[in-house]
């Protein structure tokens, strides 16, 4: 299985036609549906989403061009929603749900959608899990079939417990063999020290070895529940159909609940609170040294994230940015250099990625910050900016080309945000943000103490200022 990392998709609040559609509930007597159309995206597709009576949300992008569809269950539970000891119960939930059912053996469940050409697979993000498949359509109902039964009835049978145990050990220890995915993980925990947001989605060898079938059970059965999940679907579909494929699904399984309202997307208040600025080195005899340098940004609903967009992209977002051009172009110091940033409900980090030669370490570190400082303090220019936002926006439309970036986008709108922003409002959103705008945050968030995160030949105090 797979680890992702969310990306932000806007509010919107404009109002909507809706309708009803009825149903029996496990409770007995009449539940009621309510469907609502999002919209009618001329870059896209008829967008409809409906509130089932247990809690649990569908929604769909129906694209009949298309003769794929990509289906999805989004849960709003991920790494953060761990205590400590719990370390890893999200991920290892993830794997468990494949290992089989009431109705199919793991092998089934996998033999079934391969069967048809179909492909699945499964994510753990700090804030969200998702399962997913893509067939063709006229495969959707087994699709769905198999999803929702793995994710609603799965037996966590205590053989399979201790045979995922031993996988998930693996792929921690391949994750250390990574350094330039260990590295990431260091500036996490540089920023955000001991709180969830700091912590590995996988867990630790201590974390993992310990967790009985209990454990798990217990976090499946209190956290897996429907007004937690949201249901996406892209490709050659009708809504209706789909809604109906899925209570089909559910019924009878502990997602077939009594009435509720879904669960609200996560706040962003209070702020999560972050790490004075630190250096943490993670020795290890590796050819090439991984540094990151960052720190805290701006949460997902942060009005300024459309700038950030555009300042991400000039500073180190593609082979034209700043300091892709300096540090490797330029220069020839590294085959590797980027920013990025990462946002949460309450919290976010900006940063940048190198990876070079250890001797270059320092000289690539002082471009790094020299960079940094240099747009701080002057900004970015007229034509920058312009370019930023142009990169915001063909990326943005591009990635909208297949049915899973559009499933996932349909998913993310309303777990992460509560609603979903069409396509030309995005666009606007981007096409409004202005120098001063890019310039004030660049003044703000590049001014910030920074932290330090380097896995590499080195030790502690190599890097000691």
């Amino acid at each position: 299985m797979s680890r992702a990392f969310s990306a932000p998709f806007p509010p919107d609040r404009r109002g909507v036609a809706a309708s009803r559609d009825t149903g029996a509930g496990r409770s007995g007597g009449t539940a009621r549906a309510v469907t609502r159309t999002l919209s009618d995206d001329p870059l896209g597709g008829t967008v409809r989403r409906t509130m089932l009576p247990s809690g649990l949300r569908v929604l769909t992008e129906a694209i009949p061009a298309m003769r794929s569809v990509s289906f999805g269950v989004w849960v709003a539970v991920g790494s953060r929603d761990e205590t400590g000891p719990q370390a890893g119960a999200a991920h290892f939930l993830e794997h468990l749900l494949f290992k089989g059912t009431h109705k199919r053996t793991a092998l089934e469940i996998s033999s079934q959608i391969e069967a048809v050409g179909g492909e699945t697979n499964a994510f753990t993000t700090k804030e969200y899990t998702c399962y997913y498949a893509r067939v063709l359509d006229e495969d959707l109902p087994l699709a769905i079939d198999v999803m929702c039964d793995l994710v609603a009835d799965s037996l966590l049978e205590p053989a399979d417990v201790e045979t995922e145990r031993g996988v998930i050990l693996e792929e921690i220890a391949m994750h250390d063999d990574e350094p330039g995915d260990e590295v990431h993980d260091l500036f996490a925990r540089a920023v955000y020290g001991d709180h969830p947001l700091g912590r590995l989605i996988s867990g630790t060898e201590e974390t993992v070895t310990p967790m009985t079938r209990r454990q798990i059970q217990s976090f499946y059965r209190r956290r897996y529940t429907a007004p937690q999940i949201v249901i996406a679907a892209a490709g050659n579909l009708d809504h209706a159909a789909v809604v109906k494929l899925v209570r089909q699904a559910v019924r009878g399984t502990p997602l077939d609940s009594d009435a509720a309202t879904p669960a609200p997307h996560r706040k962003a208040t209070p702020a999560v609170r972050t790490r004075p600025a630190t250096t943490l080195v993670e020795p290890k005899e590796t050819e090439q040294a991984h540094v990151i340098l960052g720190c805290p940004g701006i949460d997902r609903v942060d009005e300024r994230r459309f700038a950030l967009g555009v300042l991400n992209n000039v500073l180190g977002g593609g082979m034209s940015s700043r300091l892709f051009q300096e540090i490797r172009e330029q220069r020839g110091l590294a085959y590797s250099v980027y920013s990025y940033a990462s946002q949460y409900a309450d919290s976010g980090l900006f940063a940048v990625y190198a990876g070079c030669a250890p001797g270059k370490v320092d000289e690539v570190l002082a471009l790094t910050r020299a960079e940094l400082a240099r747009v701080a303090a002057e900004g970015l220019t007229e034509a920058e900016v312009a370019r930023g936002k142009g990169m915001s926006k063909g990326s943005f439309v591009l990635g909208l080309e297949d049915t899973g970036s559009r499933m996932s986008r349909l998913a993310k709108g309303e777990l992460l945000y509560g609603d979903l922003m069409p396509v030309d409002e995005l666009l606007r959103r981007v096409d409004e943000v202005t120098v001063a705008d890019v310039n004030a945050l660049a003044a703000e968030l590049l001014g910030r103490p920074m932290s330090l995160a380097v896995v590499g030949p080195f030790g502690a105090s190599d890097f000691v200022a």
